[in-house]
């Protein structure tokens, strides 16, 4: 059976309102929590991704069950000190650096080795980022290369608190060192540059040790030793990141409306509506509550009739750094010339994603300038496509080739888009939604 799709004809006119898949971060997030508290902890909407079930399979491994049945999830937690660590374990992190970098925070406390393994993507990525604080907490490590997977760890009962500054703007750094603090004794700070929240959100909506200080340029976070953790019921939202792909490919079409119902819009989460409003891009958000901590709303978007092009602040990188891809899509039909800087940390994803952004917009004729953490987009309204064009080896990133298909239904032409299994890692059932609304056109 052929990994490829071929995408030939432009969508047309839509207006629908659709549902995306639970949102990522706070799935994964979700079961790691889940698996150290006391009791049976159930979800709803949980992302049946990859990246997701590769977190029950390594909570597994670590001694702890998980059932998944009519749409509910169950995890019977054992606690805090309920992981058993038994000798020469290997834990498959898969595809989710979310996933193997939070884990080895709550490994620190273990004195058997542990080794961490991934794909070929993750195995590529930079894991010196968490291991240096963490060993700190008094946790060794060896890594392949000095940074990447497979890497080793080796915890100790001889844990003590640190101050650590994270100046990434990374969420999974950041989580890492939470989780890490929750297993040592005294008071652990993070001083944090802005970053997504997720992890904090739960830590205070289970009345966890933590503090968190929102200064204007970073987060000063404050966590001790967690002793108990209550069980944790909980409806998953839908992912923004999924649902960026629908905004942009409505704000593309020509006549065109949607509403994308209970999303997370999370403050720390909504760089791309941010950006794509100052471009012109009509959206709305309907029906806004708060649950558990996290902003809820159903998000309406009408098509572009003209797009602005942007300079785009800093500040907004870290808000939307998984949807610069599809934003550039935007750019490329926006009238002038659009700037993104500071985005060096969009190469430490699953593939160098600024450098694709670029080849991306190359293939399809669109005039652009990239240096090691910046892209320059030449805009063309009038941008329509009718040559032949092939998306491959791009290490199997599902936001590369979900993002080729949205050029590919935006902009017309003839595209050979390969691994379509990529969106296995964080968005099954793209293409069947991509269908529903071709459907209606």
């Amino acid at each position: 059976m052929s990994n490829s799709i071929l995408v030939n004809n432009k969508i047309n006119f839509f207006k629908k309102k659709i549902i995306v898949s639970g949102d990522k971060s706070i799935s994964i997030r979700w079961v790691l929590f889940s698996s150290l508290a006391s009791g049976v902890s159930k979800s709803k909407n949980l992302l049946m991704s990859e990246d997701v079930l590769a977190a029950l399979n390594v909570i597994k491994k670590l001694g702890i069950k998980s059932t998944i049945k009519k749409g509910i999830c169950r995890i019977y937690g054992k606690g805090t000190n309920g992981y058993k660590y038994k000798k020469n374990i290997t834990l498959d992190a898969k595809n989710s650096g979310t996933l193997g970098r939070l884990i080895l925070g709550l490994l620190i406390n273990n004195t058997n080795s542990i080794k961490l393994i991934g794909d070929e993507s993750l195995s590529k990525r930079d894991f010196k980022r968490v291991s240096d604080p963490l060993s700190k907490f008094g946790a060794k490590f060896q890594l392949n290369k000095k940074k990447n997977l497979p890497l080793i760890i080796s915890g100790t009962n001889n844990l003590k608190p640190i101050k650590y500054f994270e100046n990434k703007g990374s969420a999974q750094c950041k989580s890492a060192v939470i989780f890490g603090a929750m297993r040592v004794e005294g008071t652990s700070i993070i001083k944090a540059k802005k970053s997504r929240n997720h992890t904090e959100l739960l830590c205070k909506y289970l009345s966890l040790p933590i503090t968190v200080k929102n200064k204007k340029k970073y987060d000063e976070i404050k966590i001790r030793k967690v002793n108990k953790i209550k069980t944790l019921n909980y409806n998953i939202p839908s992912d923004i990141s999924s649902s960026a792909f629908f905004i942009v490919l409505t704000a593309l079409s020509q006549n065109s409306e949607l509403i994308i119902k209970n999303v997370n819009v999370n403050k720390s989460r909504i760089g791309v509506v941010n950006i794509l409003t100052r471009m012109g891009v009509k959206i709305r958000f309907l029906n806004k509550k708060i649950y558990k901590g996290e902003n809820i709303a159903d998000i309406k978007i009408k098509s572009a009739k003209s797009l602005k092009p942007i300079n785009c602040p800093k500040k907004l990188n870290s808000e939307a750094i998984d949807e610069f891809l599809v934003i550039f899509l935007v750019a490329a039909k926006a009238k002038g010339i659009s700037y993104f800087k500071g985005l060096s940390e969009l190469n430490q994803k699953e593939s160098p994603r600024l450098k694709w952004g670029s080849k991306i917009l190359n293939k399809m004729g669109v005039k652009n300038i990239v240096t090691k953490n910046s892209i320059k987009i030449f805009g063309n309204p009038n941008l329509n496509i009718s040559k032949k064009i092939i998306i491959k080896g791009f290490l199997k990133d599902h936001r590369v080739f979900m993002t080729s298909v949205i050029a590919a239904l935006s902009f017309g032409g003839s595209w050979k888009i390969h691994d379509k299994d990529s969106i296995q890692t964080s968005f099954p059932n793209f293409l069947k939604i991509i269908n529903e609304l071709k459907r209606n056109d």
